[in-house]
C-alpha cells in the first residue's frame, strides 16, 4: 500500500487557517494573477514565484492549482463534464477490473456511509467516476456539481480535487474545502486512495469518500486504505482462483468455454474483468503480452507486430504494416507468414486474441504500456507515467513505426519532467539508461536541489564527468 508523504487535513485550527489561506488564494485565480502574465504556470513549477503568490497552501494543494491552470480548467464552471452515460457507462463498468471488488467496496465503505452524509466513488484509472453510492440525500446534491456516475473528476477537467489528484501523485489524498479548484465544490471534502493492480502494479482507478468535514478526518484515510488493501487482496485471491479451476478443467471444458466467451463477446464473461489485457514494450527487446491472467514472451517480430497494431485500433492494411514494420521496402510476402506464425501463438494464448485480416487489426482491448505513458502524460501525472516507464519501447527494435513510438514516448516523457518534474523526478529520469549523459536533466535538478542536500554531491560528480567526456 502506498502511504502519502503529505500530513493529512490537521485540526480544527489549523484546517481553518489553511481555509482561509485558500480563500485567498481563490482571489488571486479571480483577480487572473494565475495566467500566463503572471509567469505562474512557468516559474512556478520550478518552485519559485509559487512561494510568493499562495501563501500558507499545502504545497500538494499548490502545486495541483498550477497543474490546474495549465490545463486550462475553469474553475468558475460549477460542473464536471459527463464522460459516459447510458449503455456505454453500463458497458464498460461491466468490463472494469474494479467491478470485480465493488462487493467489498460496498460491505466496508458504502453501506456504513448510509445515512452518514458521506458518499463513495469508485473511478477509473483517468478519473472518470464509474459508480458513486451513499448517503441519498447528500447523492442528490452532489448531483448539482455531477459528482455522479460517468463525470469526468480528472485534474485536467475539473482541476484539484481528491480523486484526480490522487492519480496525478498516485498516493493517498485528502483535499477540504476551499482547496478545491473548482468554486462549486468548496462546500465539499474528500479523501481518495489509488487503486494498484495487486499483480503487475498499474493503476486501475481510485476509490474516493466525499462528504463534509468529517471525509477528511484521519480515520477516514485509514478506513479508505484499509478498504482498498483488502479489495486488493480479494481481486488477487479471485484470479487464483480462477487459476486453479482453468488447471482442474478438463482441456475439452476449457475449449467449450472459449467458444461461449467469443459467442457473448468479448469481456462478457465474468472472468474477463478479472485482469487487464497487456502489452509491455518499455525497457525489454521482447514484448511480454498479458491476457486473461496468462502472459506469454513474444519474438522480436511478433512483439513489433502486436505493438503497431495495438497502437492503430482501426487496422492497418498489408502494405502499411510493412512500411512500419520494415525499413526500407517491405513486403507482404515476407509479412504473410510471420501473420500466420503470430497467429498460431496467440490463439493458443487466447483466440479472442488472434489479429483479423483485410485490414489487420486486433478487436480485443489491448493496452500497451507505452500507451500508458503517453496518457498519463496527456492529464499531466508525469509523475505516473515515470513509474510506468522501465526503458525505451522495444530498444533494439529498428521498425519504422517502432522508432517513431519510442521517440514519441521518449521525447514527450523529458519534456515532461524537465517542465513540471520535481527535484526528485529529475534524478530519478536521470537513473534511465537513455538520460545516462543528459546534462540538461541533471542540472535542472541540482538546481532545485536545496543547498544543504545530500544528494547534491552525486549530480555535481556526474556533471563533472559529462563536461570532462565532452571536452575529451
Amino acid at each position: 500500500m502506498r502511504k502519502t508523504n503529505q500530513p493529512a487535513v490537521p485540526g480544527p485550527d489549523a484546517a481553518a487557517l489553511l481555509q482561509r489561506h485558500a480563500l485567498a488564494g481563490h482571489e488571486l485565480l479571480g483577480a487572473t494573477a494565475f495566467g500566463p502574465a503572471s509567469g505562474l504556470d512557468s516559474a512556478g513549477s520550478a518552485g519559485h514565484t509559487s512561494s510568493v503568490l499562495l501563501p500558507g497552501l499545502r504545497s500538494l494543494v499548490e502545486e495541483s492549482w498550477q497543474r490546474s491552470v495549465q490545463f486550462q480548467a475553469n474553475p468558475d464552471n460549477p460542473e464536471a463534464p459527463l464522460a459516459l452515460d447510458g449503455e456505454e457507462l453500463e458497458e464498460y463498468r461491466r468490463q472494469h477490473p474494479l467491478a470485480t471488488i465493488m462487493p467489498v467496496i460496498h460491505k466496508l465503505l458504502v453501506l456504513p456511509s448510509h445515512d452518514s452524509g458521506l458518499l463513495v466513488a469508485v473511478g477509473d484509472e483517468v478519473g472518470r467516476l464509474l459508480w458513486v453510492e451513499g448517503d441519498a440525500v447528500t447523492q442528490r446534491r452532489a448531483e448539482g456539481m455531477m459528482f455522479v456516475a460517468g463525470a469526468d473528476w480528472s485534474e485536467s477537467s475539473v482541476g484539484t480535487s481528491a480523486p484526480g489528484t490522487a492519480l496525478a501523485l498516485g498516493r493517498s489524498i485528502q483535499i477540504s474545502g476551499a482547496e478545491h479548484y473548482k468554486r462549486s465544490v468548496h462546500p465539499w471534502s474528500c479523501t481518495a486512495v489509488p487503486f494498484h493492480d495487486p499483480d503487475s502494479g498499474a493503476l486501475l482507478g481510485v476509490v474516493d469518500i466525499t462528504g463534509t468535514e468529517s471525509a477528511v478526518a484521519p480515520h477516514t484515510l485509514s478506513l479508505v486504505e484499509a478498504t482498498v488493501a483488502a479489495a486488493q487482496a480479494q481481486l488477487r485471491v479471485e484470479r487464483l482462483q480462477l487459476a486453479a479451476a482453468r488447471q482442474a478443467a478438463p482441456a475439452r471444458r476449457r475449449t467449450a468455454s472459449s467458444a461461449a466467451r467469443r459467442a457473448d463477446g468479448p469481456g462478457s464473461a465474468a472472468e474477463g474483468s478479472l485482469y487487464r489485457n497487456s502489452l509491455q514494450l518499455l525497457g525489454r527487446d521482447q514484448a511480454l503480452l498479458s491476457i486473461e491472467g496468462r502472459t506469454v514472451a513474444l519474438s522480436a517480430r511478433h512483439s513489433e507486430i502486436l505493438a503497431l497494431l495495438s497502437i492503430h485500433p482501426e487496422g492497418l492494411s498489408a502494405e502499411e504494416l510493412c512500411t512500419l514494420l520494415y525499413p526500407g521496402d517491405g513486403s507482404s510476402m515476407t509479412l504473410r507468414p510471420e501473420m500466420v506464425r503470430l497467429r498460431k501463438v496467440l490463439q493458443q494464448l487466447s483466440p479472442e486474441a488472434v489479429p483479423e485480416s483485410r485490414p489487420y487489426r486486433v478487436l480485443m482491448d489491448l493496452m500497451p504500456d507505452s500507451s500508458q505513458v503517453l496518457n498519463c502524460l496527456q492529464r499531466g501525472a508525469h509523475r505516473i507515467a515515470l513509474e510506468i516507464y522501465r526503458g525505451a519501447v522495444l530498444p533494439r527494435s529498428e521498425a519504422p513505426g517502432i522508432i517513431d513510438l519510442r521517440d514519441r514516448v521518449s521525447t514527450l516523457l523529458r519534456e515532461a519532467v524537465l517542465t513540471d518534474g520535481s527535484a526528485d523526478a529529475l534524478l530519478k529520469y536521470a537513473e534511465l539508461p537513455e538520460a545516462k549523459d543528459d546534462v540538461d536533466v541533471r542540472t535542472a535538478a541540482l538546481k532545485l536541489l536545496p543547498p544543504r542536500s545530500p544528494k547534491r554531491a552525486a549530480v555535481v560528480a556526474d556533471l563533472e564527468r559529462l563536461e570532462t567526456e565532452l571536452s575529451a
